[in-house]
């Protein structure tokens, strides 16, 4: 095996818990409604029994392509430790960009992912317009917020609940932004009547179904009752991997989101060890069969998502309880927000996978 493909790096987080929240994604729950009657029979999967583990295999080095999404490279000294890290990000470069060359916008191809678990379809078609108007992709007012997660109990149930908002991005007050564009905006100090933008264009594609074999899934039932589709993880990932491979519209310069709805992914032994409900990463566009591994340091290379939309209850508590920030667009917020901050991770896999973290937010 060559060292291209030796080197990748691989961040299996698990994320029964669902604790945190990435960026100003803990602010925002856009309830959705669950519509029809649930069977009953399906196993219950505890809160009591969820937990986050995170390990870290591998790296690589970063791999320079302008055949990607558009991107920078910047880099931070730590004087903790007296270390300079570097980074690639999504967007124009906000220390070096003037006028339009600041703002810059991203098509993302939204493939809805039906998917069918023990005979029960989990649709990613039914939460397609209850994504496009949340604060992904519709514009908001990120003045204020008029929610926050508060610690609640924490680390005890209930640990994190729906708290008092206040002020967020004062000096975009009035501006109506996207949520990641709000917030690469901020913490570069672009605000205001800056030109600094990350746009995201959304594109909805035809759904596509995935039947999961036998043995390959089950449906959990959360303590809300709530189900969940939960699918072996060894398997799922490369489901997105061919159809990153065999979709006419898929563009490296375009971000493909797989859009599924109470989908979670499980590692062995047991179908209640959640591992995931999104992930983000990269890989070596195939051409006649085989990835361009070659290119003169300039190959195309995809980046990708897959996140699922979580239906109230799944797993968040009613009405502001425990972890309610993790409901609606909490996985698909948090995996565009890695994606736009992790792109030195994604760009240096050939074949590999980012999956998602989510840590305790007090």
């Amino acid at each position: 095996m060559s060292n291209r493909n030796i080197k990748q790096s691989l961040r299996i987080i698990a994320v029964v818990t669902l604790m945190g929240a990435a960026g100003l994604s803990a602010f925002l729950a856009l309830p959705l409604s669950v519509s029809g009657d649930r069977p009953p029979g399906s196993p219950v999967i505890h809160a009591a029994a969820m937990h986050v583990l995170n390990t870290t295999i591998g790296g690589a080095q970063v791999l320079p392509t302008t055949r990607t999404v558009p991107h920078w490279f910047g880099s931070t000294l730590d004087p903790n430790n007296g270390v300079t890290y570097g980074y690639n990000m999504v967007g124009a470069d906000p220390n070096n960009c003037s006028g339009a060359d600041c703002d810059v916008t991203v098509t993302v191809d939204i493939i809805p992912l039906n998917v069918v678990v023990e005979g029960e379809s989990f649709n990613g078609s039914d939460v397609v317009d209850a994504t496009l108007a949340s604060p992904v992709f519709a514009l908001n007012d990120y003045g204020s917020t008029p929610f926050a997660t508060a610690p609640g109990n924490f680390p005890d149930f209930p640990a994190l609940i729906r708290g008092t908002g206040g002020v967020l991005s004062q000096n975009d007050a009035g501006n109506q932004l996207q949520l990641e564009d709000a917030t690469m905006r901020a913490q570069f100090n672009k605000t205001g009547s800056n030109s600094y933008h990350l746009r995201l264009n959304p594109v909805v594609h035809d759904a596509i179904t995935i039947v999961v074999p036998s043995g390959l899934g089950t449906v959990l039932q959360s303590p809300h009752g709530v189900h969940i589709g939960d699918v072996n993880i060894a398997w799922w990932p490369a489901r997105i991997q061919n159809l990153n491979a065999s979709l006419a519209y898929i563009d490296p310069t375009h971000l493909p989101l797989y859009l599924t709805k109470d989908v979670w992914l499980y590692c062995l032994p047991s179908p209640f060890n959640i591992c995931s409900v999104g992930f983000h990463g990269a890989n070596a566009v195939q051409s006649a069969g085989a990835r361009q591994h070659n290119g003169n340091g300039n190959q195309p290379v995809q980046t990708f998502i897959w996140a699922s939309y979580f239906s109230p209850g799944a797993p968040a508590d009613p009405d502001g309880g425990n972890i309610w920030a993790d409901q609606d667009i909490h996985g698909v917020s948090h995996e565009i927000a890695e994606w736009a901050h992790n792109l030195s991770s994604l760009i240096q896999l050939n074949l590999g996978y980012t999956f998602c973290s989510r840590r305790p937010a007090v």
